[in-house]
This record gives structure tokens, C-alpha cells and sequence, in this order.
């Protein structure tokens, strides 16, 4: 009867390193599932919840721009674009005085 030869040690590492390699790779899934699911669940927490006070946001039109505003604190809040959007409806829409806040936040 045959007797069968013991795998040599490099074939015995392969195998450890495959392994090995197989666990960090799960590992490393299973860290950026929870990471997206946890970022979903802080999203749903805080989505449209004044960041001054927390109570709810109200979206308002004004003409093409929608203004999340909180009517506990009186704060208003804009996306990104949205001042732009304000100042280019001319004097109705924000005026000088939204063409000099706006110049405020520019990059230089």
C-alpha cells in the first residue's frame, strides 16, 4: 500500500497565506457594510433636522431655490449653489446685499 507524502512546508504556508488572506478580505467586507449601514442610520437621524436646534427643516420655494428653514429658531439653510442661485435672480430675488454675502464665502 502506498503511503502518501506529507505536503512540504512552503505548501503548507500557501495554504496558511491563502487562508489567511480569504479571512481579511471578509473582514475588511463586513467593516464596509457596517460603515455604510451606520452612515445610513446617521443619515436618517439628522436628514432635514435644524442643525441649530434640531427640530424639524420646512422646505420653502424661492423662485428656483428651495431654503430649508426652521420656524423654532428662525435659521435658514442652503445647499450648496443655492446663494449663487439667489443672487443671479436679479434684484427681486437677493439684490446687492446677497451679491456682498455671497462675496464673503468665495474662495480666493
Amino acid at each position: 500500500m502506498p503511503e502518501f507524502d506529507k505536503p512540504s512546508s512552503t505548501e503548507e504556508e500557501y495554504f496558511a497565506r491563502e487562508e489567511i488572506e480569504k479571512k481579511r478580505k471578509l473582514a475588511l467586507q463586513q467593516s464596509e457594510e457596517l460603515a455604510a449601514k451606520s452612515r445610513e442610520e446617521l443619515k436618517q437621524l439628522h436628514y432635514m433636522k435644524c442643525p441649530k436646534c434640531g427640530m424639524d427643516l420646512q422646505t420653502l420655494s424661492k423662485g428656483k431655490v428651495e431654503l430649508d428653514t426652521c420656524f423654532n429658531c428662525h435659521g435658514v439653510w442652503l445647499d450648496a449653489g443655492e446663494l449663487d442661485d439667489i443672487v443671479k435672480q436679479g434684484p427681486e430675488g437677493g439684490g446687492k446685499v446677497m451679491g456682498a454675502v455671497l462675496n464673503l464665502f468665495k474662495r480666493k
